[in-house]
This record gives structure tokens, C-alpha cells and sequence, in this order.
């Protein structure tokens, strides 16, 4: 009997596309795919325990103070369950370390990069070692981007994705490593699993191809197990044809090509890989 793909997606304290990624979930087969508000896991009413793949969705948590995400990394990092019988960031540790998967997209992508929990070299997920900072352009970027998949991550997530199509929405998604001994490592071990590109496939630093200035066009990034992973763009934005921003001009396939990223976790999930 299959195995079933039980997706929480942690809503609260300014995340807005929480009901984007339940549905791709849905979409991609998962058995259930529940919202659930970070309250409900401080007080204990939820445990991630209970599910295989967390979701970490867009928005701008806390609204952004003290920059993208940092204020949200501090409450995992230092926020203990009602009753006093854990900390929330030892509860993600253990969810990690069993083998399970988490997906940050956007704003969800900048927490886990604040809590270390990406690139995470050599299994450190504690320590952060890169960061998201303001775009290049100095504003806000709303607009549709060529990716790249990198046929040689371990990324679970972009296992068969050449190159995909996708919206950013975002003020702060230019990634920097913290030194180049860092990067030297994320390209050695191919943990770079999403370009900036061309809409021929060639990686780009030119914007608005590469739409914030990511170090070696760099827009999503996985742990070396290739379960856990984070990209600026939005998957989940583009599900169905009439996601696309000229659905009515071309002939476009029904499924998104966002959905992609969501069907090879949940194809993970019930895998003997898992």
C-alpha cells in the first residue's frame, strides 16, 4: 500500500501564499495538506511529528523588520512549546534529521537560509553561512523568470525540470554565500539547483533575466541530502495555464510547470528512497 503524503503549510505573522501551496500540494497527490498557524505548534495543539513534508510559504513575516525573515528565524530559534518540553527548533531538527522534507518558497526560502538550515554544509543546520539581501535594482521585482534545473543536485525537488517559467515577487532575493570557500563548496557539491537564464537555458547575471543579482545566477539552493530546499521564485503561482500572463496568446499546456517541484516530493515521499 502506497504511503501517504500528509504536506503541512505554516501560515501566520504575515505569510500569504499559504492557500497557493496547500492547493499545489493537493494537485501533486499528497494524501492531506493542512494550514496550520505557527500558534497551534508553539502551543502544542499541532507537532510536526504528524506530517512528512513542510511547506514555508511567501509574504513577509513580521513584516520584514529587522530584514527578510530574521525576526520570524528568531522566534523557531527561540520560541519553547507550551509546557515547557522542548524548544520549537529542536522539534525541526528532529523533523530534518528523520529524513523528511521541507519546501521554502520566496519569504520561506529566506527563513531557512536565516535559520542555517540552507546550503547546511556538512549537516550543520544551526549556523547561518549566507543570506538573501535587497535586489540589485533597488526595488521590488514582480515579474516572470527563465530557471535552469541542475541535472547534477541532489535535489529531490527539480529531479527531471530542464527549464521552467516562474513569477518572483520579491524587494530582497539577491543571494550571497558568506565567504567564497562557501560558494567554492555549493557549486562543488552542485547544491545550486536553480539558475537565473536565458529563455534558452543559459545561466544569466544580466538583468532582468537574473531580476536581483544572485551570486552566479542562483535562485534555489538544497541541503546535500536534497530534501530540504528553498527558491526565490513562486512554484505554486503557476499551476494551471491560466496562471501563465499570456494564457489567452499561446498554446500553453494545462498543467503548470510550477507543479513540478511539488509532484517530485510527493513522489519522494512514496518512494523507497524515503
Amino acid at each position: 500500500m502506497p504511503r501517504k503524503v500528509k504536506a503541512i503549510i505554516l501560515t501566520g505573522n504575515g505569510t500569504n501564499c499559504e492557500t497557493e501551496m496547500a492547493r499545489a500540494c493537493k494537485m501533486a497527490g499528497a494524501d492531506g495538506a493542512d494550514i496550520v498557524h505557527i500558534s497551534e505548534l508553539l502551543y502544542g495543539d499541532r507537532r510536526l511529528d504528524d506530517y512528512s513534508f513542510l511547506n514555508l510559504p511567501g509574504g513577509f513575516l513580521d513584516g520584514d523588520d529587522l530584514g527578510s525573515a530574521k525576526a520570524g528565524a528568531n522566534r523557531f530559534l527561540h520560541a519553547g512549546i507550551s509546557g515547557g518540553r522542548e524548544m520549537l527548533f529542536d522539534q525541526l531538527i528532529k523533523f530534518i534529521r528523520t529524513g523528511k522534507l521541507i519546501l521554502g518558497v520566496c519569504n520561506g526560502f529566506q527563513l531557512m537560509i536565516k535559520l542555517g538550515l540552507l546550503p547546511a554544509l556538512e549537516g550543520v543546520y544551526r549556523k547561518q553561512s549566507s543570506t538573501l539581501t535587497y535586489n540589485d535594482s533597488g526595488r521590488f521585482e514582480d515579474r516572470w523568470v527563465y530557471l535552469k534545473g541542475n541535472a547534477k543536485s541532489p535535489c529531490v525537488y527539480t529531479r527531471g525540470a530542464d527549464i521552467l517559467y516562474l513569477p518572483v515577487r520579491h524587494g530582497e532575493g539577491k543571494f550571497i554565500p558568506r565567504s567564497f570557500s562557501i560558494l567554492r563548496q555549493i557549486e562543488k557539491k552542485n547544491l545550486f539547483a536553480l539558475r537565473y537564464c536565458e529563455e534558452d537555458g543559459l545561466p544569466s547575471m544580466e538583468y532582468p533575466a537574473n531580476p536581483n543579482g544572485s551570486v552566479n545566477a542562483i535562485a534555489g539552493i538544497c541541503d546535500e541530502s536534497g530534501r530540504l530546499f528553498g527558491l526565490m521564485p513562486h512554484p505554486e503561482a503557476y499551476l494551471c495555464r491560466v496562471n501563465h500572463p499570456r494564457w489567452t496568446r499561446e498554446e500553453l499546456p494545462r498543467e503548470g510547470q510550477g507543479l513540478i517541484i511539488f509532484r517530485n516530493a510527493v513522489n519522494f515521499i512514496r518512494s523507497k528512497e524515503f
